[in-house]
């Protein structure tokens, strides 16, 4: 990573639109899946000062339009791990992920702890626990969806403006990243392992329709460091309308600051 305009530091995979130099922790911020890093200003800006928020760009997607799809969590987990600032530079991390993200958030934590270099909390949002199963029964993986039945999948989700899906142009670029990025999510393999030594602290809409409060709950089994579930108003996209709320949660789970923010 290099530092940019105004000392962001920007790399291929990361990007810092809030530098926070003083800040003691970096948090580390994998969105959803066809999310980016513009998807995250709100929350990138919420919590800066408390940490350095660095926001994962996948690429295929805004500045990186033109770049071929990652083919799998791992790949994405290694790249980021590598550009991840180390040496004079490395600072604690925290790491948070929505949805897909959240699953690239785990398996981060579990490399980081592997390496030797633990993160100090992960925080996870919009999705159930990895060891449960994954989709329904009779759900169609997305290499068998058409456009349109992609499209009402995404529908559900509430998470997209109605005007994309009547404009050509936009689907045209919006869908082959989230075709993408679900086909990431369906060959995600979860593998036992070791629970986490770090705090783990997860946040799911109460009316989500992919994530049951218990299977939100069921990220417990995933750490012997703590853990904590906070049940929020709203649907799978929640954090906007909660954004004071997160950025308190994040706050509490960082080292010396435990005290869990008022609902």
């Amino acid at each position: 990573m290099s530092y940019g305009k105004e000392g962001a530091l920007v790399g291929d995979w990361i990007r810092c639109n809030h530098p926070a130099p003083d800040a003691g922790t970096r948090l580390l911020v994998y969105p959803h899946a066809g999310g980016s890093v513009s998807a995250y200003h709100g929350l990138s800006a919420a919590v800066s000062g408390t940490v350095e928020p660095l926001v994962v760009q996948y690429p295929g997607r805004q500045d990186r339009y033109g770049e071929p799809f990652a083919a799998g969590a791992d790949e994405i987990v290694d790249a980021v791990l590598d550009e991840l600032p180390d040496g004079p530079d490395a600072r604690p991390v925290a790491l948070f992920g929505h949805s897909m993200g959240a699953l690239l958030a785990f398996e981060t934590a579990r490399r980081m702890e592997a390496a030797g270099k633990p993160p100090v909390a992960l925080i996870v949002s919009g999705r159930m626990a990895p060891s449960l199963p994954r989709t329904a029964a009779g759900k169609k993986r997305v290499r068998d969806m058409s456009d349109a039945e992609l499209i009402e999948d995404m529908r559900k989700l509430s998470g997209t403006a109605e005007e994309l899906f009547s404009s050509p142009e936009l689907l045209s670029l919006f869908l082959p990243p989230m075709r993408a990025d679900y086909q990431i999510v369906d060959e995600y393999v979860y593998r036992s392992g070791e629970p986490l030594r770090c705090p783990l602290v997860t946040l799911t809409g109460d009316s989500d329709p992919r994530v049951t409060v218990e299977g939100a709950r069921a990220w417990e089994s995933e750490t012997r460091g703590g853990f904590s579930c906070h049940v929020l108003a709203g649907g799978h996209f929640f954090l906007d309308a909660h954004m004071p709320y997160v950025a308190g949660v994040i706050a509490s789970a960082l080292p010396g600051r435990r005290t869990v923010p008022a609902s």
